[in-house]
């Protein structure tokens, strides 16, 4: 059962960025401003004011030093300590400019740096806030600058036209990439975050299986020590027939060892550890993943056959890898066809000499047109009422579990499609609903021959 107090996978992480890595970025724009001015200066003898150009940058080069004798290198920021910091650099960098020049200066392109930074550390609104107020700055410095002359006095100015498309295309610059890169920034930490959750679920399946398979060890492994002190409570008990204190305390002992029996063969005795749990009849895999969700009021109905009209003789029932990944995904899709259907759930496989099949099919509402493409996305939403799936009101595991699920039964070799049933029946199948099929080479799932049980080897 999931901690109530545990956020939910999809929440944004409070503390984005290490303050040594903008401190790093800041020190570079530090040596390019202070390049830039040299070589503008002494270089190529433009006339502007040295001493306020360089205490502009002195100024962003000294809170850099204090920020790096305050706080650790290791330290994180928090959303607001970084919109703070990128929104001084924005303005740091406005200042520089309106010294050198405004607009007129073509290093007025920079205003797009910090919010390059910002759409890919902070949130939207942080994003949208810096981004509006480089627009306000880049808008300030068109009428209210320091003029920029050249080495004999004449003042450098762009033609109108030419300022103003410059102002147009730092605006445009600033809405188009600060939101382009946030929206590939916030797919890539969904991704992660989704990936993260897969992992978590396989290995949750991978310790059940374990733990599957000390309980079978264990019953094993024990059966005979405690047949022997069930034979031996037994002799003592005809032995001290003439001590009843004695004789109580074998009793014990043998009800004792009567109880152990119990407890493993209830807790489950197949025999050889994981010998036995490495593989299966494909129709096993299938009821063991389907399990959980057998008695939740709908009919599950199975049909486990070699393909119909096969060219080439299918053989026997395969027996599969228990892939721990294969059984978890499968049993996610399986749940999503039990909470959407209305009374059925079909589990349909089948074989043939090169490949093995499985259909999922339900006869619910099915998925929504629109939705079809982009099913198997981490976090799938949609805020529009026309895109809600009717029946599925205030459900919320649509886009992450369906991932998961997609995402291990591809590394298992398996082929992922999503689709909806036709309206009429068609052998057997549910009209109408959602139908999820899978596809894998018997060569990637396949457990050629079964060996022998050997002897117990020890879990990793």
């Amino acid at each position: 059962m999931a901690n109530p107090d545990t956020p939910p996978l999809h929440t944004p992480p409070a503390r984005w960025v290490r303050l040594e890595t903008l401190a790093r970025v800041r020190w570079l724009a530090v040596m390019g401003q202070l390049g830039a001015i040299i070589v503008a200066y002494f270089g190529l003898g433009l006339q502007f004011n040295l001493l306020h150009s360089l205490a502009v940058v002195g100024i962003s080069a000294g809170s850099n030093v204090l920020g790096w004798a305050s706080f650790p290198r290791s330290r994180r920021l928090s959303e607001p300590e970084a919109l703070l910091l990128l929104a001084f650099d924005t303005v740091q960098l406005s200042l520089l400019l309106y010294i050198t020049g405004g607009l007129n200066n073509p290093f007025a392109l920079l205003l797009l740096a910090p919010v390059t930074i910002a759409s890919t550390v902070l949130q939207l609104r942080s994003t949208l806030a810096l981004g509006a107020l480089s627009v306000i700055m880049a808008t300030v410095l068109v009428v209210a600058h320091d003029p920029l002359l050249d080495q004999n006095g004449a003042m450098l100015v762009l033609p109108p036209l030419f300022l103003f498309g410059f102002w147009l295309a730092i605006v445009i610059g600033v809405a188009f990439i600060g939101l382009y890169l946030r929206s590939v920034a916030a797919e890539k930490q969904a991704l992660a975050e989704a990936l993260q959750a897969t992992q978590m679920a396989l290995a949750r399946e991978q310790r059940f299986t374990e733990l599957s398979g000390v309980v079978a060890a264990a019953a094993h492994e024990l059966g005979t020590p405690l047949a022997t002190i069930k034979l031996a409570s037994g002799e003592l008990v005809d032995a001290l027939a003439d001590d009843p204190e004695a004789l109580e305390d074998a009793h014990l002992i043998r009800t004792q060892v009567e109880r152990c029996h119990a407890i493993l063969r209830s807790m489950g005795s197949a025999g050889k550890d994981d010998l036995h749990l490495r593989q299966a009849p494909l129709e096993a895999i299938l009821q063991e993943a389907a399990a959980p969700h057998a008695d939740r009021g709908k009919a599950l109905h199975f049909r486990v056959t070699p393909l119909p009209d096969c060219a080439t003789d299918p053989g026997p029932m395969p027996e599969i890898w228990r892939n721990p990944g294969l059984v978890h995904g499968v049993r996610n899709l399986i749940q999503n066809a039990v909470d959407f259907a209305k009374a059925e759930v079909q589990i349909a496989a089948h074989w043939d000499a090169e490949r093995i099949f499985l259909r999922i099919s339900d006869d619910g509402p099915g998925f929504q047109p629109q939705l079809l493409g982009r099913i198997g996305e981490p976090f799938l939403r949609d805020r529009r009422e026309s895109l809600r799936v009717k029946g599925r009101s205030g459900y919320q595991g649509m886009g992450l579990g369906l991932f998961i699920a997609k995402t291990l039964l591809e590394r298992s070799g398996g082929e992922v499609r999503f689709g909806n049933a036709d309206t009429t029946p068609d052998n057997g199948n549910p009209a109408g609903g959602a139908v999820i099929t899978l596809e894998w080479p018997r060569t990637a799932i396949e457990a050629r021959a079964r060996p022998a049980l050997g002897v117990n080897q020890p879990l990793d």
